[in-house]
């Protein structure tokens, strides 16, 4: 892993949004296409906003997946990463080749099985990632799966994830937020050949210290980015506060 502290989330999310663009291009030119996972939430508005600004992509050859949704939460409904990325992101674009969207309305086995078997035939190139509030990854909260292969899976989300989503506006209340969701799996994102991570905010500098100076363990899931040999982590002032040392400022 390497990692850089920009001064605040507008220039973070520009320099994750260059570089996941410079990456896709590279992808392109190396092998016609380039598949690409995408994050949600409010830490990905700037580093998205950018990728859309970048120019000389061919979006025509690029496939997308997405990391998680809600189990049984209307597309329409505003916390739908569905309708995230369709306002945010596949509206202000040219057509992509090919777009999968979690459905959390359907049968949640068969969606995983689904889309464990499309991706698999669609090795990641560039995974757009962020860190929750408890360290999560994806919706992966601790103790994470760390051994699980399948590429998809259902997991139950902890009280401190429901209160990050409440808290960042998407519910108005605690009781809103589902119990349950489809996450990619911690071991399908470390598939993927990049991974950028943009992490922004006071509240997540508490999951990003631990992210980076506790042990790797599934107790603290974003830790297993310092595992991959091309993950790079873009954080501002205000997430890397409580940073104490310089292990892994490579």
């Amino acid at each position: 892993m390497n990692f850089s502290i920009l001064e605040n989330s507008s220039e973070l999310g520009k320099a994750a949004g260059i570089a996941a663009a410079q990456l896709i291009r590279e992808a392109i030119e190396s092998s016609g296409t380039a598949n690409i996972t995408l994050a949600t939430g409010t830490s990905q508005f700037e580093t998205i906003n950018q990728l859309i600004l970048e120019k000389k992509i061919d979006w025509s050859k690029v496939v997308m997946f997405h990391l998680d949704e809600y189990i049984d939460l209307p597309a329409t409904h505003p916390a739908s990463f569905r309708k995230y990325l369709q306002e945010r992101f596949l509206s202000k674009l040219p057509p992509l080749k090919e777009v999968y969207l979690i459905n959390g309305e359907t049968d949640a086995v068969k969606e995983c099985s689904r889309l464990g078997e499309v991706i698999t035939s669609h090795p990641i190139d560039v995974t757009l990632a962020g860190i929750g509030e408890n360290g999560h990854l994806a919706f992966n909260d601790p103790p994470a799966d760390f051994e699980t292969e399948d590429p998809y899976i259902i997991v139950e989300l902890d009280e401190a994830c429901r209160k990050q989503q409440m808290g960042e506006g998407w519910f108005t209340s605690i009781e809103e937020v589902p119990h349950k969701a489809i996450s990619m799996s911690i071991k399908q994102i470390l598939k993927s050949k990049y991974i950028i991570c943009s992490v922004s905010g006071t509240r997540k500098a508490f999951a990003v210290k631990n992210s980076l100076e506790q042990p790797v363990s599934n107790f603290y899931p974003a830790s297993v980015l310092r595992t991959h040999p091309h993950c790079a982590c873009y954080f501002d002032k205000d997430s890397a506060a409580l940073l104490g040392g310089i292990s892994f400022r490579n």
